[in-house]
């Protein structure tokens, strides 16, 4: 059984409300609750976390280290202007799916730079909702091949 924290970032506690056509009509409780379903499917245990406060994030990245076994994070606008939060989880080496629900490479060009990837495992997005689903994919995939290593 591994332990996954999926963290959130600022502005994705008003999913479902704020502009559905971009991000969809699905709600954050919504999104856990995928998660934590589908994480049981893969013998994960999910907990979430949200803030939009950058310093609450940098604390979940730290206090993850020997905790969790991998984080999935949405850093939303975050995502493109913090270079705190890659140095957080650079130090915390918990490995990390960095997730969006829109396509931020089709986005506005200030949107196509992530400092988050250049620390993830990878980056999964435009796929709404299911892309912390495929997140978890990957972290299982990941962790099992790193326990048979």
């Amino acid at each position: 059984m591994h332990n996954i924290l999926v963290l959130n970032g600022p502005n994705l506690n008003m999913l479902g409300t704020r502009q559905p056509e971009v991000y969809g009509s699905t709600t954050l409780k919504m999104v856990e609750d995928l998660c934590i379903s589908h994480g049981q499917s893969l013998g994960q245990t999910v907990t979430h976390f949200q803030s939009n406060h950058e310093g609450a994030l940098i604390d979940a990245i730290h206090a993850a280290r020997g905790t969790q076994d991998g984080i999935v994070l949405n850093a939303g606008a975050y995502t493109h202007t913090s270079v705190a939060l890659m140095d957080a989880i650079a130090s915390a080496e918990v490995p990390l799916v960095e997730v969006h629900l829109s396509n931020i490479h089709a986005r506005e060009p200030f949107r196509h730079k992530s400092y988050i990837a250049a620390v993830a495992l990878g980056q999964i997005c435009g796929f709404g909702a299911q892309s912390y689903v495929m997140a978890l994919d990957a972290l299982a995939a990941h962790l099992a091949e790193k326990g048979a290593g």
